[in-house]
């Protein structure tokens, strides 16, 4: 007999609502708990998902801030963030959240640890690595059960801009953007197919495929949709879930999240095959040595500003 899939949800903002959305309507969990600060935004958005559920395919059980139904939930995801700390960011910096961010993830963390969740904790609060890591801290939880959505989104975001030059499915590039999921992220070119083709063989044959100006383009991807609706949500949230259904499934799916590195020290993305309790493997790139470099830069980045954060909330 299959157990039910449980999944919790905290911070019911722009990308919690979508990502509990998007797991309701797909029937990809049996329980859901929401958990929020602001309970008349979370009564309302519980309500307005239990309105809705007579005309899904699939029941879901909601119970809304119950730290201590998630103790045996499969999923937590963290999804908590203040995005209005983004408005006059004009470096376009995620760790303008930290300060706020690093104090919610010490007690939700603490939170989520008394009620002896034991399951896979996913995070995507930014500045989603360094945040990633307090979590790990805090919750108690071996490394290997608390991941970061990380560079997934990015890598995403790299498909996306090299299908629309070469006009092709975005399903059809595979390949990775690694490090920080934040402004010390790169594109690792070296890793990037298009159907069966390398895309640097392929960005000698065609002009437009200039791959400088698409490793800008897609490390600035985000800030294009913040600065349209003032929030990014549906890319982020598909990049929740994805990682939340390989986890429930135990598909030993790869995908590039942030995971700790222990020759790093940190947590940082590179490709990882993710299963029931998280990370069951870490892939081995053949990595250019100027990527390597990048990689070493972009993980000793988010140390530095880890080790500063926790000394702040231990002290």
């Amino acid at each position: 007999m299959q157990m039910a899939r449980k999944v919790g949800v905290v911070g019911l903002g722009h990308v919690g609502t979508a990502v509990a959305n998007y797991l309701l309507f797909n029937g990809f969990t049996d329980e859901l708990v929401l958990i929020d600060t602001n309970e008349k935004k979370l009564n309302a958005e519980a309500t307005d998902f239990a309105d809705a559920m007579a005309n899904l395919n699939a029941h879901t059980k909601i119970t809304v801030n119950d730290y201590q139904a998630l103790k045996d939930a499969d999923v937590v995801i963290s999804a908590l963030g203040n995005i209005g700390l983004q408005k006059d960011n004009k470096k376009h910096d995620r760790f303008v959240e930290l300060a706020f961010n690093q104090q919610a993830a010490k007690e939700v963390g603490t939170k989520v640890k008394e009620a002896g969740f034991n399951g896979v904790f996913v995070s995507i609060s930014n500045p989603c690595d360094v945040i990633t890591a307090l979590y790990q801290k805090f919750t108690g939880l071996p490394t290997d059960q608390v991941i970061g959505t990380g560079t997934l989104l990015d890598s995403a975001r790299m498909k996306k801009a090299v299908a629309e030059v070469l006009q092709v499915d975005p399903r059809s590039v595979s390949g990775y953007n690694l490090g920080e999921h934040g402004n010390s992220q790169f594109t690792a070119w070296s890793t990037v197919q298009v159907f069966d083709q390398p895309i640097t063989k392929l960005a000698d044959q065609n002009s437009a495929l200039n791959l400088n100006d698409l490793s800008e383009k897609v490390r600035a991807g985000g800030y294009t949709v913040y600065h349209g609706k003032h929030y990014t949500n549906y890319g982020i949230a598909a990049a929740a879930v994805h990682l939340t259904n390989a986890i429930l499934s135990d598909s030993h799916e790869e995908l590039p999240a942030s995971y700790y590195h222990p020759e790093y020290e940190t947590y940082v993305s590179s490709p990882i095959i993710v299963g029931k309790k998280g990370v069951v493997k870490e892939i081995k790139l053949d990595l250019t040595a100027d990527e390597r470099d990048k990689f070493a830069e972009s993980a000793k980045y988010i140390k530095e500003r880890f080790e500063k954060a926790y000394a702040e909330l231990t002290a």
